[in-house]
């Protein structure tokens, strides 16, 4: 009877990544209760539907969302704008250190299948940007208006669902 040879780590998670979604979840550094709040039943909504999270990796709207997908048994990735992957929020699966600083917001364009996009400042308008230019799907929970483009929504349920259908 032949054996399988380990598979190596890097393989096993290339093998994940492609099998689940990819779902960005951009937003602030920094946010109140009730933008934390949504952020982290946006990413609790992706974990459930089998999807992993994928985000710039630090706190607030990003932490948010990682808190929520880890409660229900779903995977994070973290787009560090610094070197050191210790400067991730604790929720964080897989930390990517890029050295790139903002230049990372396009990193997360190009991993992300699709956006969510919860508050944010002049960052998440960069993001939003790029998936608008990569022609990729942006969801937006009280987020920018400056485009029709931006697919709006009013509850995390809603913008998961909206997600999840650009992937159908």
């Amino acid at each position: 009877m032949d054996q399988e040879k380990p598979t190596p780590f890097s393989d096993y998670i290339f093998k994940i990544a492609h099998r689940k979604p990819l779902i960005a979840v951009i937003g602030a550094g920094s946010c109140d209760q009730k933008i934390y709040d949504v952020a982290e039943q946006v990413g609790k909504e992706i974990a459930i539907r089998e999807g992993i999270v994928v985000c710039g990796g630090l706190f607030g709207v990003m932490e948010a969302a990682c808190k929520g997908a880890k409660s229900a048994g779903g995977l994070t990735i973290g787009i560090l704008p610094g070197v050191a992957i210790d400067e991730s929020n604790e929720y964080i699966d897989f930390p990517i250190a890029t050295g790139q600083g903002i230049g990372r917001n396009s990193i997360i364009a190009h991993t992300g299948r699709v956006a969510i996009a919860i508050d944010g400042k002049y960052g998440t308008l960069s993001e939003i940007g790029f998936f608008l230019q990569l022609g990729k799907p942006v969801i937006g929970l009280d987020t920018w208006d400056f485009t029709e483009d931006i697919i709006k929504t009013d509850t995390a349920v809603n913008a998961v669902d909206k997600a999840f259908g650009f992937l159908a």
